[in-house]
């Protein structure tokens, strides 16, 4: 795997940080519901699936 993609894996993992941060997460920690559950976890499994996705993207792409 080349440099830059290394590049972009660690960019990914620096902001899955700040997203699952306490501060950011907690701005989701409210009463409202999504199918009957509640906003944080529907934010927290949303962030990881879209992780999931952009890292497989990256690795798939690039992997060389």
């Amino acid at each position: 795997m080349k440099k830059r993609h290394e590049q972009k894996l660690i960019i990914l993992s620096i902001g899955l940080m700040i997203a699952f941060s306490i501060p950011i997460s907690l701005l989701f920690n409210s009463e409202k519901e999504v199918f009957g559950y509640p906003m944080i976890l529907i934010y927290l499994f949303v962030v990881w699936m879209i992780s999931i996705l952009i890292s497989f993207a990256i690795v798939k792409k690039y992997d060389e």
